[in-house]
């Protein structure tokens, strides 16, 4: 019964003991169930092994349960085993794991897999599980006023733009060496759609995105230093692997919102990869 606290508090277990001693039972089997209901805080199965049901004139109706042992031919809705090994595997955080073992399971035995490859199967399942929910975090945390993809971009629309340099930088290769990209050109140019493409793709790729216009990051810096937590903010940004700022020159921006902006750019200078679009001709930024 010891071998309990490996999975379970000491709190848990001797508030199942308690409550198995009241029952009047010591058994391994009762304390397990009972301490798995505690810990999952759901009523101990009517049918399981060493839990049924009183009958009526017991005097234990007000526990709404009795233990019973093994032989009392009610039956077995879910093994102890299988209990818990759910519990571990929720404790473990593996939830594929949990949710897919006995499909595969089934799946192997019909194949004739051995141990070994029906473990692999459910390792990929649960990689490619947490990758998707990597990515997933990641396009959430961008905060993204749209999700596109350069799937979905008609590059014949704007012949002028150079889709083979568009794709190469989608491979994200320049986020890492913390270079830096800068989209010139009109309006209904493509620049954003871009811009959320070549996000999308670092997201996918798990690197830290994040995405805003510049007339609102300016804003946000300015309430910072207005609510002496510019520092703070300053930092969360510089510490963006990949910051997208989009529109800038869209909106004239005042002489301080213009030194914050720039201090926030020297401040990631080989710290982290900046793309920034902007409707400014060439001769502006020269």
């Amino acid at each position: 019964m010891l071998r309990l606290l490996e999975s379970f508090g000491m709190d848990d277990l001797q508030a199942a003991v308690k409550q198995a001693l009241k029952l009047g039972s010591i058994g391994l089997d009762a304390v397990k169930h009972l301490v798995l209901c505690l810990v999952e805080t759901r009523p101990p199965e009517s049918r399981s092994r060493c839990i049924s049901l009183p009958a009526k004139g017991t005097g234990l109706d007000d526990l709404g349960y009795q233990l019973s042992g093994p032989d009392d031919g009610g039956g077995s809705m879910t093994s102890e085993p299988e209990i818990l090994l759910s519990h571990n595997l929720k404790t473990q955080k593996l939830p594929t794991f949990r949710r897919e073992y006995e499909k595969v399971a089934r799946q192997c035995a019909c194949e004739g897999l051995d141990h070994v490859q029906f473990l692999t199967r459910l390792v990929e399942l649960e990689l490619i599980d947490r990758e998707c929910w990597m990515v997933e975090r990641r396009i959430k945390a961008a905060k993204f006023p749209a999700t596109k993809s350069l799937d979905s971009f008609d590059f014949k629309a704007i012949p002028r733009l150079n889709k083979m340099q568009v794709l190469e930088l989608a491979r994200c290769e320049w986020v890492d060496p913390r270079e830096n990209v800068i989209a010139l050109g009109p309006s209904r140019t493509g620049k954003t759609h871009v811009a959320l493409g070549l996000g999308l793709a670092a997201c996918q790729k798990v690197i830290n995105v994040g995405f805003t216009t510049a007339a609102a990051l300016v804003n946000e810096l300015m309430e910072a230093r207005d609510e002496r937590r510019l520092l703070r903010v300053q930092k969360q940004m510089a510490n963006v692997k990949l910051l997208i700022i989009e529109e800038l020159g869209f909106v004239p921006l005042s002489k301080t919102g213009a030194e914050l902006l720039f201090e926030l750019i020297s401040l990631r200078y080989e710290r982290g990869a900046t793309l920034i679009t902007s409707n400014l001709p060439f001769d502006k930024w020269t």
